[in-house]
């Protein structure tokens, strides 16, 4: 009666100790890979949440302007455009 208490004590102390070294194996820390791979998703949704706004800023400045204004900023473009070839072309 003695030894059958023993093994159940010892059993039930080990599998206390073996249910607490399962939990303590995901314990919440990550690895430095597993670190780095959420550093780099976060920082390529903030990219891409950053690259939509710019984009609707753009867009709303251009319905903003009127219809000369627009005109004459790709006139404007495309002169630029013609004489810094002419500079590259005269080697300035």
């Amino acid at each position: 009666m003695k030894i059958k208490t023993f093994y159940t004590a010892f059993l039930l102390l080990l599998a206390l100790n073996l249910t607490s070294c399962g939990s303590s194996k995901d314990s919440g820390m990550m690895s430095n890979e597993q670190v780095q791979e959420q550093l780099a998703k976060e920082n390529k949704n903030k990219a891409k949440a950053g690259k939509k706004l710019q984009k609707e800023a753009y867009k709303n400045y251009w319905r903003s302007q009127s219809k000369q204004a627009r005109k004459s900023i790709k006139e404007n473009a495309r002169r630029q455009k013609r004489i810094a070839r002419h500079r590259k072309k005269n080697g300035r």
